[in-house]
């Protein structure tokens, strides 16, 4: 059948059984149909055969019995399968979830963003409606308030005022779209970081919740239902545990347990179990980041009061990225509220699905089965056995992981979610935490784990026999391949919550132990050239080089240290006297000058009258 033909007829099939559940008054999901469908296919005792084309009777045959099977209201199996698809369809990563809630508000205020970039406003009423849609849609994209509150909207504008006054519309009417949606998105964030700012001081914060106290009050209270629902079903599951381990040796007591569904029950209230350990995992993530988010939001206040002090102006380069990184904190908080939010719903809405607990086993029944029975806790069970470790050298072809031999042995992914493989498939279907401690068991690169040393010798003598037993197990109770995360060899039931853990299959153990190696420095002579060079230029030189040295002569010298290891000997002209004649030797003189003056003794007469009298004699009398 083509793929196209066959995708036809079963959706042909889906809708025909949720028209008849509905006219049962029973409304069911397409994707639980889907499963249900699939489930029914799988089991073998319904005898269907993939590899040839549904008849007609076939699929009449198919719908009546997934009719009957999701019209089974007393079933803990549909119960599980319920929960394991409303899980599926609601849950996923905490950045996924917190894209979509973004993209969620994009949308919804993308109609309030169009009526302002398509604005073309030209007289003074259309500028202030304008302005007006603007503070509008800053409080709806910051969430601190509604715009149908009088005090709020004053506020908000006056914070949008003093950032982005009236006057400037002209300029943002002239930017291109997108330069308008990008200040919208800045303007919003600067005013509420102002409106932010203005609460701590004091002096506004109309509508604006303590979103930090909020959380701190909320994530411990959600902490704790989740951890008294958990509390809940473990005891459950530990009491279900005990009661068909003691079926296990009693044959009469498991025929009689029979009509209760009592391991349908505990797969029920594992799967619960399970969810409820990762919803508590993700809101204690939400924990941790509101404490770190509190301290990001009391550095920035204090930056921002130092910054600001008792200034009347102060530059929009140093307040405003301030202002931005307040509002992108707060913007923080609020992904934390709705992630708690989504949370709580997610783990309310998991709680009908248990139903069926207090309807098939009331307190007094489960009393009575319990007579004489130790019921024991996961952790008791692990300390019971942690001694019991593999031997080694009982085994040579099989290889055995344990905590001090291997770095990432915590990160290892255990198949059947780290039940022991062995007991199930021994005792019909018995889930028993396995104890990593006692060793972990690779195999065709896929780890096992046990819950007591025998189990682990069991299996190890031949693996593909018991796990063909799981898959058949899980065929016939299809809740099973969600659980035991058997969704690689069902891959067309890959539930979405899994799709990003398919990559954990692939981590490999990093094995640890103490070696040591020892080489040759060098094992083979070197066969590099070090004369060798690449270089024209160097070539160049050292040719020239060559040229230079043919026109040198060679000297040698010898030092104090030298001297003595070899003899020497040199040739030298010896020493004679010689003398030189100059030419006549001559001199000149200058005349001395000898200048008197007469009269300085004075004379008869009052006044003095000097006489200079000049007796040097001329240069030719010399």
């Amino acid at each position: 059948m083509p793929p196209t033909q066959a995708e036809s007829v079963i959706k042909n099939i889906i809708r025909e059984i949720g028209q008849e559940c509905a006219a049962h008054g029973e409304i069911v999901s397409e994707t639980l149909v889907a499963f249900m469908v699939k489930a029914v296919v799988l089991d073998p005792s319904n005898g269907f055969n993939t590899d040839r084309t549904l008849l007609k009777s076939d699929v009449q045959k198919l719908v009546k019995l997934c009719v009957s099977r999701l019209l089974d209201s007393k079933n803990p199996s549909l119960d599980t399968i319920k929960m394991q698809v409303y899980f599926d369809m609601n849950y996923t990563s905490r950045g996924e979830f917190l894209e979509e809630h973004h993209r969620v508000i994009e949308s919804r205020l993308s109609s309030v963003s169009r009526e302002i970039t398509d604005n073309r406003a030209c007289v003074r009423e259309e500028l202030e409606s304008l302005y007006r849609k603007i503070v509008s849609y800053v409080l709806l994209r910051s969430g601190l308030g509604s715009p149908t509150d009088i005090k709020i909207v004053r506020e908000a504008t006056a914070a949008l005022q003093s950032v982005f006054p009236p006057v400037e519309l002209g300029t943002f009417l002239t930017l291109s779209k997108k330069d308008k949606e990008r200040q919208l998105k800045e303007l919003t964030m600067i005013v509420t970081g102002i409106r932010l700012f203005n609460r701590d001081c004091g002096k506004g914060g109309e509508g604006i919740d303590d979103l930090p106290a909020i959380l701190q009050e909320a994530i411990p209270v959600s902490t704790q239902h989740v951890d008294s629902q958990l509390e809940a079903v473990q005891d459950q599951a530990y009491r279900y545990t005990a009661i068909l381990e003691k079926a296990a040796k009693n044959p009469l007591l498991s025929q009689e347990l029979q009509p209760y569904m009592l391991k349908e029950a505990l797969y029920n209230a594992r799967q619960y179990e399970i969810f409820l350990q990762i919803i508590l995992s993700d809101i204690i993530t939400c924990a941790r980041e509101v404490e770190m988010m509190i301290k990001q939001l009391g550095a920035q206040l204090e930056q921002l009061k130092m910054t600001v002090k008792s200034k009347t102006a102060v530059p929009t380069s140093q307040v405003f990225p301030i202002f931005i990184a307040l509002s992108n904190v707060w913007t923080s908080f609020q992904d934390e509220t709705v992630l708690i939010s989504i949370l709580s719903n997610l783990m309310t809405h998991l709680e009908p699905f248990l139903g069926a607990h207090e309807l098939f086993f009331p307190e007094k029944v489960m009393q009575d089965l319990l007579d004489g029975v130790t019921v024991k806790t996961d952790m008791y069970r692990m300390k019971e056995h942690m001694e019991d470790r593999v031997n080694l050298a009982d085994f040579r072809k099989l290889e055995w992981l344990f905590p001090e031999t291997t770095a990432n042995f915590d990160k290892l992914l255990i198949q059947y979610r780290g039940f022991c493989p062995y007991t199930f498939a021994t005792t019909d279907g018995l889930l028993l935490p396995g104890n990593p401690a006692i060793g972990i068991l690779k195999y065709k690169e896929k780890y096992y784990t046990f819950n007591t040393r025998d189990a682990a010798y069991s299996f190890a003598e031949n693996p593909e026999n018991y796990i063909d037993i799981i898959r058949e197990k899980a065929k016939k109770n299809a809740e099973l391949i969600q659980l035991l995360e058997l969704h690689q060899q069902f891959e067309t039931l890959i539930p979405y919550s899994q799709m990003k853990d398919v990559n954990k299959h692939y981590t490999k153990p990093i094995t640890k132990c103490e070696s040591s190696t020892q080489t040759d420095t060098h094992l083979l002579p070197p066969t590099i050239v070090r004369s060798y060079e690449w270089n024209e230029w160097e070539l160049r030189r050292q040719a020239i080089k060559l040229a230079n040295l043919r026109q040198k002569v060679t000297h040698s010298v010898q030092t104090d240290l030298s001297h003595m290891r070899r003899e020497n000997c040199s040739q030298v002209y010896p020493s004679k006297d010689a003398s030189t004649q100059s030419m006549t030797e001559g001199s000149s003189r200058v005349p001395r000058p000898q200048i008197y003056i007469a009269g300085l003794r004075g004379g008869k007469t009052k006044t003095t009258r000097g006489v200079k009298v000049n007796l040097t004699r001329a240069v030719d009398e010399t």
